[in-house]
């Protein structure tokens, strides 16, 4: 909404009704147009439909475009290097440093560029274990990103808690504020950079809600760190006698998917805390990839895209009718739909479980179409995978990715949202699977009998089935066979799965070119494995795979 307009919108009258005592010039925006504090959904989406910012879709979903960036600019995220940060940020491709000056400079342009604007505040939190829940301010240019940040977090609706409401981190989402590539030494006028000493992240540049939510996560990641709590980036759930599983993975390898199972309540789908007392979820919502999703398969996250209250980021919709289609990926494949938790029927309402997990399982989603459906693994090993994070990059969740998935590794299967190095994650995550006595799958999401293009996507129906039978016990009575390269165990059958699924070389035609194809993943393994090999024991090193011998 330009700020040379004067007129009101629908809710100019309710805007100060849930307002805050420590405003917004402690963040230096000051000279602002109007701020709309806490507004509930509603009346986001008549400002958000007010201002053209969505449309409302058939049944009440708000769908909305994110412009350019319909998925993360991974490459222009930075981290501001000072005192505090200095040695315990893990710098490198994933954590760039940005001086203080530079800082500075963008805030200063920042607050001059804001004045005269309308802004949206939410204030809620991060963390639904209460003792560790972190106090979040989310401002924001766009009436949907409001709503955005209501549905990922953890809101309040009591008067007295909001008006002394004081952020403990403040996140200002702004994608009419254009970074200067010569000036800030960015990559590009684009940019998301956390300052830990100021306590606040700017997105600049971006519409994509998920820079919103990652970068909360990301801030999890460093400071609950220091409370002995490991941040996870992945989902959870727990079964009717307490038995908590976790689901490690990158997007589109299956955490959402996966974790929303009827027969287990979900404690959430993708960011999670371990702490001394148990898991807890970072968030309040959901924030689901939506591309051909079926009801069939996905009965509860599909039920999602047809409720209000829900935001549809890139979804197909007939202008006329309303009705929008999960399976056109023309804006995207990144298709994504934010909710409430609570939409999804069988959760943990709290947010949290005070006991530990029995079953880890490490999501890969394997493009060369080798690496078994599941297999079980011993600690070493799971160091060693979880510090490896193996897994390939799905279309249209980064900038940049094609059709074809990349195969990658990705450490603690999130390293873009880790801070600090990986092997501080992995002591934490071995220390509590060996004090917890946890078992620890890998299970592949990926293509079975060729790699992609050739070959085609393991059933999700084989999959659950395998999952099922490991969270229940049924696995722990079965035969195992050694694979020959990676040396984990791998089972030989497998109750309402074809035995010839769990031996991925016999839906390969040609099986040498199978071995050839596994040796050379497992090269791909060991190379990648000596960025991290001075920090790990020699019983991890060993740990990983052994090149076929010719």
């Amino acid at each position: 909404m330009s700020k040379y307009l004067e007129f009101n919108t629908p809710a100019s009258k309710e805007a100060k009704e849930f307002a805050a005592d420590f405003g917004l010039d402690n963040h230096g925006l000051t000279y602002l147009d109007r701020i709309y504090w806490n507004l509930p959904d509603e009346a986001l989406y008549e400002e958000a439909i007010f201002r053209n910012e969505g449309k409302l879709s058939y049944q009440g979903p708000l769908v909305v475009k994110t412009g350019k960036h319909t998925a993360r600019a991974a490459a222009d995220k930075f981290v501001v290097k000072e005192e505090s940060t200095d040695d315990k940020i893990w710098w490198g491709i994933y954590n760039r440093p940005f001086s203080l000056e530079k800082f500075s400079g963008v805030m200063n342009r920042l607050g001059a560029w804001a004045q005269g604007e309308e802004l949206y505040v939410q204030d809620c939190y991060a963390g639904a274990d209460p003792e560790y829940k972190l106090p979040v301010r989310i401002i924001t240019e766009k009436a949907w990103h409001s709503l955005f940040a209501r549905n990922m977090f953890i809101t309040t609706a009591d008067r007295d808690e909001l008006k002394k409401f004081r952020p403990e981190f403040t996140v200002i989402s702004v994608p009419g504020f254009k970074l200067d590539p010569k000036i800030d030494g960015t990559r590009t006028e684009t940019g998301i950079i956390l300052n830990f000493d100021a306590r606040t992240a700017i997105i600049a540049n971006s519409l994509y809600g998920g820079e919103i939510k990652k970068s909360v996560f990301t801030v999890l990641n460093f400071l609950l760190t220091f409370r002995d709590v490991l941040p996870m980036h992945c989902s959870a759930n727990v079964g009717k006698n307490g038995d908590a599983a976790l689901f490690f993975g990158l997007s589109g390898t299956g955490k959402t998917t996966l974790s929303a199972d009827p027969n287990r309540q979900l404690i959430g789908d993708d960011e999670h805390g371990w702490s001394s007392e148990g898991v807890f979820n970072f968030e309040g919502g959901c924030y689901a990839k939506v591309i051909q999703l079926s009801e069939e398969s996905e009965p509860e996250i599909y039920a999602c895209t047809k409720r209000f209250g829900t935001i549809l980021e890139n979804v197909v919709i007939d202008p006329a009718s309303r009705r929008i289609d999960l399976d056109d990926d023309i804006i995207t494949e990144n298709t994504r739909a934010s909710y409430p938790l609570e939409f999804i029927p069988n959760t943990v309402s709290e947010g949290y479980v005070h006991t530990h997990p029995k079953n880890v399982i490490f999501l890969t989603c394997d493009a060369s179409g080798v690496m078994p459906p599941i297999a079980r693994l011993n600690p070493a090993q799971a160091q060693y995978h979880f510090i490896s994070g193996y897994t390939s990059k799905i279309a249209g969740t980064e900038i940049g990715l094609g059709i074809e998935p990349q195969i990658t590794f990705s450490a603690c299967f999130g390293a873009p949202f880790m801070v600090r190095h990986p092997y501080e994650y992995a002591a934490m995550l071995k220390q509590r699977m060996l004090k917890h006595n946890v078992n620890v799958w890998l299970v592949n999401t990926g293509w079975v009998g060729g790699r992609f293009g050739v070959g085609k996507r393991i059933s999700i129906r084989h999959t659950r089935n395998l999952l099922n039978a490991a969270l229940d016990g049924v696995l722990d009575n079965v035969e195992y066979r050694k694979d020959k390269l990676f040396g984990f165990e791998v089972p030989l059958s497998c109750p309402n799965v074809p035995e010839d699924v769990l031996e991925p070389s016999n839906s390969w035609g040609n099986k040498d070119e199978y071995w050839k194809k596994y040796d050379a993943l497992a090269a791909r393994f060991n190379e990648n494995f000596k960025l991290f090999k001075k920090d790990c024991s020699q019983e991890v090193i060993e740990a990983g795979p052994k090149r076929m011998k010719i």
